[in-house]
């Protein structure tokens, strides 16, 4: 990526993301504006963001709306960082949401052994009846929300993964370039 596209994503970011004062003025959460004014809830340490991911990957995924605010509170308790998880919350969003439904119920028809297509179970077939059509649109939601359901416990549990492995390559690298530095300092300052 090149730095003029870094800057527009980081403004956009900055402009965007929720802050310590837009929540604390919100009259909403004005009654426990005190806990989001928390500045452990707002700092990005190793602990905190892959919290934060983690908390928005399944508030994203469980919640088809108002998934930045459950994100958001359940960073409460668990001292995650809120806007990580309020921005990660945006990889289910009207755009995307089509693919994630299709795949949350591919994957509940498979773990369920439901065929799609005829809306029949291996485990028990629907009987016959007047309100077919009615039970089978209820087993087809039902795989499709168990679907979300494993997706936001999956993915909840591979970003925290994923996060934590990122956050500590990155540091990592951070410490091997001043360690560098240093050494470069060191043996120009022995050479004079």
């Amino acid at each position: 990526m090149g730095s003029s596209v870094k800057n527009r994503i980081m403004r956009w970011t900055r402009k965007n993301m929720p802050t310590r004062e837009g929540l604390a003025s919100n009259r909403w959460l004005a009654p426990i504006a005190h806990r989001f004014l928390s500045p452990e809830l707002w700092r990005f340490t190793r602990r905190s963001v892959p919290r934060g991911v983690a908390l928005g990957l399944f508030a994203g995924f469980i919640v088809p709306l108002g998934q930045i605010f459950l994100a958001a509170f359940l960073a409460l308790p668990t001292r995650a960082n809120v806007p990580v998880a309020a921005l990660v919350t945006f990889v289910t969003n009207p755009f995307t949401f089509p693919f994630w439904a299709l795949a949350a119920n591919r994957l509940g028809s498979f773990i369920l052994k439901i065929d799609v297509a005829t809306g029949h179970s291996a485990v028990r077939e629907i009987e016959g009846g007047r309100l077919d059509w009615l039970r089978e649109l209820f087993q087809l939601a039902g795989v499709t929300v168990f679907g979300f359901m494993v997706l936001a416990l999956v993915s909840a549990a591979v970003g925290y993964l994923v996060s934590s492995w990122g956050w500590r390559w990155w540091i990592g690298r951070k410490r091997f370039r001043m360690i560098r530095r240093r050494r470069e300092v060191a043996a120009m300052g022995s050479e004079s």
